[in-house]
């Protein structure tokens, strides 16, 4: 087996069907098999996916008896993978042609990846902007909050979070990618034990690449290949996809609590010692009004 793909679902019954038929339609280079974790579905998707395992031999589902959020969800899947590539991907991706191939062989080529994600094009055409970050610093988080970063969208002072200083038409090297599609050799996700399991929903993307790049791996954006992001149908509180979620309200609310818990766990963890104690309390502090004012929004 070169390739496990693994997807974890929530209440995203019809994306996932048609996530799953994107990949079949279009890998035909690689031996591979699709593992579905699905955390608790109530619309449907767990019977769907179970009916489609008994006739799709390349499929394997775990039906957790509890939501266990992303990252626990994904270890799942690795325990029972068996590819030598690992490709993470969420049931609101749709795989156009030669785009799982393509980027297989150009891990393959590139034995420092630790990670590489394509061009995750939203229904807009723009890039998603998860899928080309840097990692959030105060400066850089600063610059992305206050706007300074849309001001100036090409200065390196000012775009670090974004990158969008960067060419977005050539591949190179980022520093934190989104774990919508995210693919990198086992040897790397075994080196930094795979997922984070203290992050629920939101931020595991980015401590995953960190604990990459720490190691010495380098992760890349590889835009010759494209693939569809409708992007946030679980939790429901995207823009982009507010007309085909079916999150209740109740999920809306755990998915917002959940993004800004996962501000607080990076920063704590991994530049909480690197910082004076007053920056840390300000960092901290500036997360708190911004979960303050969401609340409000909503």
């Amino acid at each position: 087996m070169n390739l496990s793909i693994i997807i974890v679902s929530f209440n995203t019954k019809n994306l996932l069907l048609d996530c799953i038929t994107s990949i079949e339609k279009t890998v035909k280079k690689n031996t591979y098999e699709v593992i579905v974790v699905d955390n608790v579905s109530t619309d449907g998707t767990r019977e769907e996916i179970e009916k489609l395992s008994k006739r799709k031999k390349y499929l394997k589902v775990i039906l957790n008896k509890e939501n266990e959020g992303f990252s626990k969800a994904n270890n799942r899947g690795v325990r029972l993978s068996s590819g030598k590539y690992i490709l993470f991907l969420n049931p609101d991706m749709i795989m156009y042609d030669d785009t799982i191939d393509g980027m297989v062989e150009f891990v393959e080529k590139n034995e420092k990846a630790g990670a590489a994600t394509c061009f995750l094009s939203l229904p807009n055409g723009k890039l998603d902007d998860a899928a080309h970050r840097g990692f959030p610093t105060p400066w850089r988080a600063f610059s992305h909050f206050s706007g300074l970063s849309r001001i100036f969208p090409k200065s390196k002072l000012f775009s670090g979070y974004s990158l969008s200083h960067m060419d977005i038409t050539k591949t190179h090297e980022i520093e934190a990618l989104a774990g919508a599609f995210m693919l990198l050799p086992r040897v790397a996700g075994d080196e930094v034990n795979w997922w984070d399991e203290d992050y629920f929903w939101y931020g595991e993307d980015l401590d995953f690449c960190y604990r990459l790049k720490k190691k010495g791996w380098k992760i890349y954006f590889v835009p010759k290949y494209k693939a569809l992001h409708f992007k946030g149908a679980s939790g429901g509180i995207k823009k982009t996809t507010k007309n085909l979620t079916t999150a209740s309200e109740d999920t809306k609310r755990k998915a917002q609590q959940a993004r800004f818990d996962a501000m607080r766990i990076f920063y704590r963890k991994h530049y909480n010692d690197k910082y004076p104690k007053f920056i840390s309390g300000l960092v901290l502090k500036g997360i708190d009004i911004k979960h303050f004012v969401s609340k409000v929004k909503s």
